[in-house]
């Protein structure tokens, strides 16, 4: 699961599902006349609240949770996860609304209203389910729960590390990596004859590709170089990729684990 996929709209979840817990353990009803001392029973002394407000509640914020965290969330009978556990949030609060109005059966006139872990509950299943519904239509709440750390300066794809790995002798100090031997000395360390100075390599254009780092807004399938549909991957919010080439519109990136592939979408990526 990729927390770093989860957005502002999850957290709100979480937070109101917390909310909810706490709620279930408080007074479900007050009694006029009696003492808020008085032992008043909470949420799980009563099936239908603890069932239909609390338990569904938390259900409800768990599936959506998960649904958001999965590379693929999976489907029950055509639809996700998510979706579950917004028609649970509803429910929830839809059922707290109720027992605020009636806590107990028949006790319009007897005295007895709605306690504070009741309409505690119906405050948090209220905040869950706005949340739920509004965060697919709420830009600011789409943004990343967790930010992706910035990455450091992006290494010319292809270019050896520094230290000189793969080069089998020593590096002189202040000689740049690859460069000849200085003139009088033969790799190893031999003497040798003075060599002519060799040619400056010409430097590309300025306007040639660089690499760069990038994270894409949504989940985006990655696919095969060859040009056929097959994704061989598939790139996930909050997490820093190299994109290694550009065709047309097109980028070619690569993911930490070495594959490369072709991102066909790059509308609203962000680059490091």
């Amino acid at each position: 699961m990729n927390i770093r996929s989860l957005t502002r709209g999850d957290g709100v979840v979480i937070g109101a599902a917390v909310l909810l817990f706490i709620a279930s353990f408080l007074d479900l009803f007050s009694i006029d006349g009696v003492s808020s001392s008085a032992s008043i029973p909470s949420a799980w002394s009563s099936g239908p609240v603890l069932l239909s407000v609390v338990l569904a509640g938390i259900i409800g914020a768990a599936l959506i949770v998960v649904s958001h965290g999965l590379p693929q969330v999976p489907k029950i009978v055509g639809l996700d996860l998510g979706q579950f556990g917004v028609a649970f949030t509803v429910f929830a609060a839809w059922s707290a609304l109720g027992n605020v109005f009636d806590p107990i059966a028949g006790s319009e006139d007897s005295g007895i209203s709605a306690g504070t872990g009741l309409i505690l509950a119906f405050i948090a299943t209220l905040i869950m389910a706005g949340a739920a519904i509004a965060t697919p239509l709420v830009p600011a709440l789409q943004a990343a729960l967790v930010p992706a750390p910035k990455p450091a300066a992006p290494q010319p794809y292809g270019a050896q590390p520094p230290g000189g790995y793969g080069y089998p002798g020593a590096q002189q100090p202040g000689q740049a990596f690859g460069a000849q031997p200085q003139q009088g000395q033969a790799f190893g360390g031999q003497p040798s004859q003075p060599q002519q100075a060799p040619t400056p390599q010409p430097q590309p254009p300025a306007g040639d590709f660089s690499p760069f780092w990038f994270a894409v807004p949504v989940p985006r399938p990655l696919f095969a170089e060859d040009g056929s549909q097959a994704p061989i991957a598939e790139l996930a919010p909050g997490t820093w990729y190299l994109a290694v080439e550009q065709r047309g519109a097109n980028l070619v990136a690569q993911t930490q684990d070495g594959r490369r592939g072709v991102l066909q979408d790059t509308s609203g990526i962000q680059r490091g």
